[in-house]
């Protein structure tokens, strides 16, 4: 459960445009004018579902950073920990502002304060523990192992604040085979077999004729954020604001609407899509396998393992495809290494916005590296140069993949005979996620028959004897 805070005992911020401060009162008063956001007159930040909450984000680009939005936005309190002098790298992705600012890292970094600390050093580790001690939730999207390595992971800070709750967001989990490899969202989306299934066909085989095609956002990033965040967002965001309101006693102890649309839902995806074009006019259109503006991210062709046929991966009749995300900094060098081309790497090279300006040259020479190797191969030398690599998986392969065996995130469910004779069967599905601990992540049962639990609900929740049930069912009104 999370830890509610009370209001009085949270560190009043500095003022803000569009709030103003009474005399008589330490509480903000809210101002709100059309230049700042649309005008609310009955809107109380005191009233929002995560009102009280306090979260330490610890994170950087999108899949963590993602998550504190969307619980900013519902009222928690974020307090961003960056880098000092650089921040978060995001702050300098894609389109930039007049002020040398991305408006992706206004809109992700809303509702959020920032402090700059360096985690490497001691003093700074210190300085993050005593902050962690005075926050209800941690939120943090490292390689796996780097807050233990900092001695700032749960067994570190538990003793000095046992209610705190750890959200960890990484590539491919805390734990399995797979665990310590670096985990891009394009990677983990190829590896999941997401990106199987968005390829051009090949009228043959029904496999990938070409590259698979991405959508133009870190949709991956974005989808994870939105579990670390609410896992069943709407449930949760209203049972709190239940809670809060029955226990201020405030009379409104009553059910909430939560109103969810598939539009907004696929707008609070869009990243840094609107404010780009508000500030720029750039209006970012599809972009194949890569993403705009992120430079070197792709599918690359690679030859096919040996031994394998068209039936075991429609894509391998006559070229197969991994992902490679190779676009941080450090990343980059790392991958110009491992293919031999240290001559793409330099002060040329070394931003983000310098490699865009190259793409061609640096998109070529990764090509002509993967497409002489097979596919395993590019994988193996891509993992112990520790660039994030992903195989463009079928769901034959996501299904054997031993990460996800490891992790049990695929599971057998058993599926109970309608009746006629006919023996039950175990389909496969998706475990529940996030894993949390102390909570199975297997499915409970799948699907039920068609009036499976009739008699059963109408007993225990409504009282009703087996005559009345018969009666209701033989005149149609209960199956």
């Amino acid at each position: 459960m999370l830890r509610t805070c009370s209001r009085a005992a949270l560190p009043r911020g500095s003022v803000q445009a569009g709030t103003s401060y009474s005399l008589s009162s330490s509480t903000p008063r809210r101002t709100v004018t059309t230049t700042t956001v649309e005008n609310h007159s009955n809107e109380n930040n005191d009233d929002l579902p995560l009102s009280g909450i306090r979260v330490l984000e610890m994170g950087q680009l999108i899949a963590g950073p993602f998550a504190g939005q969307l619980l900013g936005q519902f009222g928690a309190e974020v307090i961003k920990v960056e880098p000092p002098k650089t921040g978060d790298p995001l702050r300098v992705w894609r389109e930039l502002d007049v002020d040398g600012t991305s408006p992706w890292f206004r809109s992700i970094g809303r509702n959020k304060k920032s402090v700059t600390i360096d985690l490497r050093q001691l003093e700074g580790r210190e300085l993050v523990r005593k902050l962690a001690t005075k926050c209800d939730v941690l939120l943090e999207n490292f390689k796996p192992g780097t807050l233990e390595k900092w001695k700032l992971g749960p067994a570190d800070l538990h003793p000095y604040n046992p209610s705190l709750i750890f959200t960890r967001v990484s590539g491919y989990g805390q734990t399995g085979p797979w665990a310590p490899r670096p985990g891009y969202a394009s990677v983990c989306e190829a590896e999941s077999g997401f990106r199987y299934i968005n390829g051009f066909v090949d009228p043959e085989t029904e496999g990938l004729s070409g590259p698979p095609v991405r959508p133009n956002i870190s949709l991956g990033d974005s989808v994870a954020g939105l579990h670390a965040a609410f896992g069943t967002a709407s449930i949760v965001l209203a049972l709190l604001k239940r809670q809060r309101a029955q226990s201020q006693g405030s009379g409104l102890e009553k059910g909430v609407t939560v109103d969810v649309s598939i539009v907004e839902s696929m707008l609070n995806l869009m990243e840094g899509v609107i404010p780009e074009y508000d500030r720029m006019k750039k209006t970012r259109g599809p972009s194949g396998s890569s993403v705009t503006g992120i430079v070197p991210t792709n599918a690359y062709p690679c030859l096919p393992d040996p031994g394998e046929t068209p039936s075991d991966n429609p894509s391998s009749s006559s070229s197969a495809y991994v992902v490679i995300g190779g676009n941080g900094d450090s990343i980059y060098k790392r991958l110009m290494n491992a293919i031999g081309r240290e001559d793409l790497t330099g002060y040329k090279y070394e931003q983000n916005i310098q490699r865009v300006a190259r793409k061609d040259e640096i998109e070529d020479a990764i090509v002509a590296w993967t497409s002489t190797r097979t596919v395993s191969e590019v994988v193996e030398h891509m993992n112990k140069a520790g660039v994030p690599v992903g195989r463009v998986a079928s769901v034959k392969e996501v299904v054997g993949n031993e990460q996800l065996v490891a992790r049990g995130a695929v599971r057998d469910v058993w599926v109970d005979s309608p009746g006629g004779g006919q023996e039950g069967w175990n389909v496969k599905m998706p475990g529940t996620f996030p894993v949390l601990d102390g909570v199975d992540s297997r499915p409970k049962w799948a699907g039920p028959n068609l009036g499976q639990h009739t008699e059963e609900v109408l007993k225990e929740y409504v009282g009703l004897t087996q005559q009345e049930i018969n009666r209701l069912r033989k005149e149609g009104i209960v199956g």
